[in-house]
């Protein structure tokens, strides 16, 4: 890598890195050479690319599809109310330019796909999975894995973070560490679980960190360990990670092409989160399908089919299992409230003569909370499919999604 010269305005700006006898003005020379490609300019994206940006790395390059919405304000600094509607990329771009006018920003306004990946991947030092999903954390890694790049890794939920270096010349990749995706619904997204605002910039600045160490050579790197962050208690550990050399990615090298990782995933194409398994067979529209049978899939309702079926004379009850300030926000007119964690003690209120349709924000929720009717003997439940965010797309626009 060739080291570029150092404006005077440079020298300037990065004085407080060359004051370092360890970083220098080779180290910030290491920096401006470099290439970093960042996938997800959301929560973790965020802290990155602001930081990478200030630190003089020579090109970010942000890979987005989204636009901002006001939920994202929370905790996505790179955004501000302004920028609410715009493709996040943008939105970035503009912000960075700001932040260091000396940084080349690349914006992609797509979605990551095999298709894309390793070129894009290939074309830069270092990659940042700041993704919020499965499918694209098993894409970032097995590209860079072909492309001989090093990942570095972040993901929160709830009050929790992790950090971690992938692909290394002998490190472990993602796969050493999770071989296969967990079942599709069995972990909530952000959107349903939750995550404390200031959570991502926490463990976005870690990453941050670890791609100035890989630039420049400067420290130990996370590379065969795995950060973990508990916030509520403020507590850091690592636990030890190892190069599995059954690994199809990194060990056997069987893994010669990028997959399908929707499929890989159990996600539906249409779907880029593992909020929910793909949706069951769906039986004639009409009815709630009736069964005492705990082990027949639950019936995934179309928004449409509860419209069409909250119009006739005798409509199915809706009960949505969200929480109280949820229902406040948005809600399907008539749902009954009834939050998931009361649902044990409110079952004595529910007629198992009935017919029932439960809902949540995207499905998950009220799956387990259908589940849980049927195992108590309520024949006749539905779970609305993709809950009142699908609702407020494909029914009534004028339900806020959040």
């Amino acid at each position: 890598m060739t080291s570029p010269d150092l404006s005077t305005d440079e020298l300037r700006r990065y004085g407080r890195h060359l004051s370092l006898p360890e970083f220098g003005v080779e180290g910030q020379r290491r920096l401006k050479a470099a290439s970093v490609l960042i996938v997800g300019a959301g929560g973790l994206g965020s802290p990155v690319a602001l930081y990478l940006a200030a630190a003089g790395v020579g090109r970010l390059g942000l890979i987005d599809a989204d636009q901002v919405d006001v939920t994202n304000l929370q905790r996505q600094l790179l955004h501000g109310t302004a920028d609410v509607g715009r493709p996040k990329v943008h939105s970035a771009r503009d912000r960075l330019a700001d932040v260091n006018p000396h940084v080349q920003v690349d914006a992609h306004e797509v979605a990551l796909t095999r298709e894309n990946a390793l070129a894009l991947v290939g074309d830069h030092d270092v990659i940042v999975d700041a993704s919020d999903n499965f499918p694209t954390r098993y894409l970032v890694n097995d590209a860079g894995v072909l492309a001989a790049r090093p990942v570095v890794h972040g993901s929160v939920s709830r009050f929790e973070g992790q950090a971690s270096v992938f692909g290394t010349s002998d490190g472990p990749c993602y796969r050493c560490l999770f071989p296969e995706p967990p079942p599709a619904g069995s972990v909530r997204s952000c959107a349903d679980a939750g995550v404390l605002g200031v959570l991502p910039g926490l463990v976005g600045m870690i990453q941050a960190t670890e791609v100035v160490k890989l630039l420049t050579g400067l420290g130990e790197t996370l590379a065969g360990r795995l950060l973990l962050i508990d916030a509520l208690a403020m507590r850091f550990r690592t636990i030890t990670v190892r190069r599995d050399p059954a690994c199809v990615a990194c060990g056997t090298r069987t893994l010669r092409e990028l997959v399908d990782y929707d499929a890989l995933c159990g996600v539906p194409a249409h779907i880029h989160a593992p909020l929910d398994p793909p949706p069951s067979p769906l039986p004639e529209p009409g009815a709630v399908p009736d069964s005492s049978d705990p082990s027949d899939p639950i019936y995934e309702m179309p928004p449409a089919e509860l419209a069409a079926r909250l119009a006739e004379s005798h409509p199915p009850d809706v009960l949505d299992v969200r929480e109280p300030w949820e229902h406040q926000l948005a809600r399907i007119p008539g749902a009954r409230l009834v939050p998931l964690n009361t649902l044990p003690a409110s079952i004595s209120a529910i007629d198992p003569s009935r017919e029932y349709v439960v809902h949540c924000h995207h499905g998950m929720r009220s799956r387990m909370a259908a589940e849980f009717l049927r195992a108590h003997g309520v024949q006749r439940v539905a779970n609305l499919r993709g809950g009142i965010d699908a609702w407020s797309d494909e029914v009534d626009p004028s339900v806020p999604q959040y």
